[in-house]
């Protein structure tokens, strides 16, 4: 606050104002609205700085990508004190969800401007106050979680990626796994099959989705439970679905060629089977990491936009 200083008929008086808002980029063109919306349409639409140049010139205004690639390099210092509290909020959870995609960054030391690089995304921390934070890192190597993970003690949700395996061996964190990952395998082996002709037998890919699907029913009747409840019914309902179906992928698993894809969806399964059942100890927990893929989705639209980023 300011203050402020009147002449009035009883003499001076002074008064408290409120002081012009700082600008965070100190002298910039750009109004904080301009910013803010620069940085929902790159980051939450996927819209990359050259759309945005066009559609600001049918508006009548003439910023150059150039211009705002820098504004949003800048802003990276204004946001590193928000983004650490954040980070110090999640990590206060019990429960996190991880994931991670691909993003070609051309211009990074020590990497093809062709290679992969990775975005990570952790989604978690209080139940009432769930954060998302993404992180760039030229590496898919296990000390990316290592160093995000750091101080953090409870659940960890992800796909079967080894690259977990490391930071929950090392700290207090129990790893559970994702059911729509490994649904997702039997639905690719289901297309890859050949059409089925009239009166032929259901494909043991589509019988395996048929089980899982009744997993889902489950959660779906019992979304709006407490946590304790969840974890009760789940026990009842969903523990027999799963003891039937692991008995059927271990039938059957012998049954289908090992080079197909229903084999290795069933392998993945058998084998991801303790990670997988690790939601029904606790209603808290989701049958799968769909919140965590949903949150990394806008930078899978963005390659489809962008295409790629120049720098880090």
């Amino acid at each position: 606050q300011e203050k402020a200083v009147f002449d009035t008929p009883e003499g001076e008086s002074t008064v408290k104002v409120a002081a012009r808002p700082i600008h965070p980029l100190g002298k910039c063109l750009a109004s904080v609205q301009l910013l803010a919306w620069i940085l929902v349409a790159k980051y939450a639409d996927a819209l990359p700085l050259y759309r945005l140049e066009g559609i600001l010139k049918r508006h009548g205004g003439h910023i150059s990508r150039t211009t705002m690639a820098n504004w949003i390099i800048r802003l990276d210092d204004v946001f590193k004190p928000l983004i650490n509290l954040l980070r110090e909020q999640q990590l206060d959870g019990d429960y996190l969800q991880a994931d991670e995609t691909r993003l070609q960054v051309l211009k990074e030391t020590g990497k093809a401007a062709q290679s992969d690089k990775w975005m990570w995304v952790i989604r978690g921390g209080p139940p009432d106050q769930p954060v998302v934070l993404y992180h760039y890192d030229p590496s898919r190597s296990e000390e990316v979680p290592l160093r995000l993970l750091d101080g953090f003690e409870g659940v960890l949700q992800t796909d079967g990626y080894a690259g977990y395996n490391r930071v929950c061996r090392e700290n207090p964190i129990t790893r559970i796994g994702c059911w729509d990952h490994a649904r997702r395998k039997f639905v690719e082996a289901g297309k890859a099959a050949p059409t089925k002709k009239k009166g032929t037998k259901v494909s043991k890919a589509d019988v395996a989705i048929g089980k899982i699907r009744k997993l889902y029913a489950i959660e779906k009747r019992i979304e709006t439970l407490p946590p304790e409840e969840k974890t009760r019914q789940r026990q009842q309902l969903a523990q027999p679905v799963l003891n039937d179906l692991k008995a059927w992928l271990e039938k059957n698993s012998t049954r289908v060629p090992r080079d197909s894809l229903t084999y290795k969806a069933m392998q993945y399964t058998l084998n991801q089977w303790d990670l997988l059942t690790g939601y029904c100890q606790d209603g808290k927990l989701h049958i799968s990491n769909v919140l965590a893929e949903n949150a990394i989705r806008p930078f899978a639209v963005g390659r489809k936009n962008w295409l790629f980023a120049d720098t880090p």
